[in-house]
């Protein structure tokens, strides 16, 4: 393992000394240099790969690795790469050490379990049947990966020893064995001892977009363009078309349902100009997060804490659990992540919220690895915990508000291209929309 970098501990006063004197580049660099931390320093360290959770000091409660928190893991490194905060050549040799890993773990016709053991890289059951491959984690996996191989692009033996090992794993993935003997949907699960048990169909709109574009873009095992469009398509809550606080939905369940839709699957697809026969899908993510903003700002609940400047629901921890809140599953639980990652689609909104977060509330919400994963003024309660699915998106998502740097790379690479076209997108990438 590389030698690890010593992360930025100071703690936030309830009202940060000099917070307002920060220009909002700068504050942005320095929540997002914080929140990747998480990725570098509470990473694994044997297998490189990241905890799915961490207590505030940074320490796991179990052995197990995430593989699609660890893909989004792989972007946050992208971006500290860029952007300084780590060598380019310790960002390389830590991915290597991901990379070895995941070679040597257990797979599914190549598809990667949701948790793994991080020294030994044995599966880890999800629940009593999902003991096997998962195809949605894995995507999120290959979405990082796939952006590692196109970034680390110099003629250097190490990086060129990276790009040729991500391509092997790459190809050895058996994206259409996941249709289940030919039907035109993908299934989220399929293991050794339980098989199909699990029976879970991935159908829209949800998440897992993702899924069915890399799935369609595989060299070796693609899917047919009639499964994305009998399968993900004909999902129960895909067409939508109505309306909330105003503002028509083109796509998903009521009130568009969680904001991490927005989000996963857009970590590297670029959703400007993107478009196919069904939506366009800058204004489904804009219009969802609208309604989120809104619903925050009406409050019809009475939640305390609400407003312009405190909003954002999602899938988080919370005073009794976990959930995925939304606008009609909401208990007054905001999470950072859902106002912080939507900055590309309200940078207005989001900016106002993440203003108040550090410089209000940061003594109760700012820590070691940036913002906290939930809290609840209503409750009196912040979380102890980060996740690694809340805390990639912050970093992802803010990068590609500033620069574009990760959908540049993701929508450039030519596998990824054929299978937008194959499904039927548009894309400036794709020289149209």
């Amino acid at each position: 393992m590389t030698k690890r970098p010593a992360a930025p501990t100071r703690r936030a006063s309830s009202k940060k000394s000099g917070a307002a004197a920060l220009s909002d580049d700068a504050l942005l660099d320095l929540v997002q240099r914080q929140t990747f931390q998480f990725f570098w320093d509470a990473a694994h360290p044997v297998s490189g790969m990241i905890p799915d959770r961490t207590d505030r000091a940074g320490k796991p409660p179990n052995n197990w690795v995430t593989t699609g928190g660890s893909g989004f893991g792989v972007m946050a490194i992208i971006v500290a790469a860029e952007r300084g905060w780590i060598e380019r050549v310790a960002a390389v040799e830590r991915l290597m050490v991901i990379i070895r890993h995941l070679e040597h773990t257990t797979s599914h016709h190549g598809v990667f379990p949701h948790f793994l053991d991080g020294s030994t890289g044995a599966t880890v059951s999800f629940s009593r049947k999902d003991d096997g491959g998962d195809l949605v984690e894995t995507a999120f996996l290959f979405q990082g990966l796939l952006c590692a191989r196109a970034y680390f692009d110099r003629d250097a033996a190490n990086e060129t020893e990276l790009r040729n090992h991500i391509t092997w794993l790459w190809n050895e993935t058996e994206w259409n064995w996941y249709t289940r003997g030919g039907l035109n949907v993908l299934f989220w699960h399929w293991g050794a001892n339980n098989g199909w048990g699990m029976g879970h169909e991935i159908r829209g709109w949800n998440e897992c977009l993702i899924t069915y574009i890399l799935a369609a873009s595989s060299p070796r095992y693609a899917i047919d363009a009639e499964v994305y469009h009998k399968g993900w398509a004909m999902g129960r809550y895909f067409l939508s078309q109505r309306t909330y606080y105003d503002i028509e939905l083109p796509l998903g369940m009521p009130y568009g349902g969680p904001l991490f839709f927005t989000h996963y699957s857009f970590l590297g697809l670029d959703p400007r100009g993107l478009k196919d026969q069904y939506a366009d899908y800058w204004e489904q993510n804009r219009r969802h997060t609208l309604i989120n903003y809104e619903h925050c700002v009406r409050n019809p609940n009475h939640f305390k804490g609400y407003g312009p400047d405190c909003w954002g629901l999602t899938a988080s921890d919370n005073p009794t659990g976990y959930s995925a809140h939304a606008p009609d599953n909401d208990i007054g639980v905001i999470s950072p992540t859902a106002a912080l990652s939507a900055m590309p689609y309200a940078p207005e909104q989001s900016m106002r919220a993440l203003r108040h977060f550090y410089e209000t509330l940061g003594d109760k919400i700012w820590d070691r690895f940036g913002f906290v994963d939930a809290f609840s003024e209503q409750a009196g309660w912040a979380a102890d915990t980060y996740l690694a699915i809340d805390q990639g998106p912050i970093v992802a998502m803010i990068e590609n508000h500033r620069s574009g740097l990760l959908w540049k790379l993701f929508m450039g690479i030519p596998d990824v291209q054929q299978g937008l076209r194959k499904l039927g997108f548009e894309s400036p990438h794709l020289g149209g929309g």
